[in-house]
């Protein structure tokens, strides 16, 4: 089993807590993107972005010394957003680090597909971003099935903890062997499962720990969870999409 989740907006530099164990797989394609990426403008760079001009100018820094090689950091810590602080990957012990390392991959617009441990460095790259690359009209085009197929080669189950934005650069190239089950954490509104953004990047960070505390090898053990109010609804869930509900249901 793997379990994919999204990156994270913000992200940060730390080369000293953790080591990188490798170079992301994707390597020559992120290449191919910080090209594109340099030959733009600022004010083509800023639209693509759709941020302020304080990231803007960032990010265009960023871009201006970029180095795929050097000063890296392993990506489980170089992202900063809610999922990741709900993860808490930095007091993970070492058996649970084991368990991440060889369980979770980390889908991004400008890497592909990283494992933990790969070092990258501080980008801005949406997978929805209407970048075109050579002949491919978006991201999705440039990254076709390259994502799917690699994922295939590891494991015939997806656990799908990511946004759309990101899951959707998977699951319609995974081979029909593979199992792809996505994890829906949501409230009962009208009759119906409502998501709220904030509450379900909080809940798939901590369902990731919970799976690498409790070394869960099994999509049909993820039942048992329940964090910050979320616990298995089974009248609502099927064998390939498993939801957990606040509340009374």
């Amino acid at each position: 089993m793997r379990m994919i989740i999204s990156p994270a907006k913000k992200m940060r530099e730390d080369p000293d807590s953790f080591a990188p164990e490798g170079l992301p797989p994707f390597l020559p394609e992120a290449e191919r993107l910080k090209q594109q990426l340099q030959a733009m403008s600022y004010d083509q760079l800023k639209a693509l972005w759709r941020c302020s001009d304080a990231i803007a100018q960032q990010n265009v820094e960023r871009l201006e010394g970029m180095d795929l090689n050097k000063r890296l950091t392993p990506a489980l810590l170089a992202y900063e957003g809610i999922q990741y602080r709900y993860m808490a990957p930095g007091v993970f012990e070492r058996e649970q680090l084991d368990y991440i390392r060889e369980h979770l991959r980390i889908l991004s617009g400008f890497y592909g597909l990283l494992r933990p441990f790969d070092g990258v460095v501080p980008y801005r790259l949406e997978m929805q971003a209407p970048l075109a690359v050579d002949d491919c009209r978006d991201l999705y085009a440039f990254w076709g099935d390259k994502l799917a197929k690699a994922l295939a080669e590891e494991t015939d189950t997806v656990l799908n903890l990511a946004s759309r934005e990101y899951s959707r650069a998977v699951e319609p190239h995974l081979p029909a062997s593979a199992s792809f089950v996505t994890c829906t954490f949501g409230e009962l509104q009208g009759g119906k499962v409502v998501e709220k953004g904030t509450l379900c990047k909080m809940a798939r960070g901590e369902m990731v720990r919970w799976m690498a505390v409790h070394q869960i090898e099994r999509t049909g053990d993820l039942t048992a969870f329940q964090a910050l109010g979320y616990r298995f609804s089974p009248a609502h869930s099927n064998q390939t999409h498993l939801v957990f509900l606040k509340g009374e249901f």
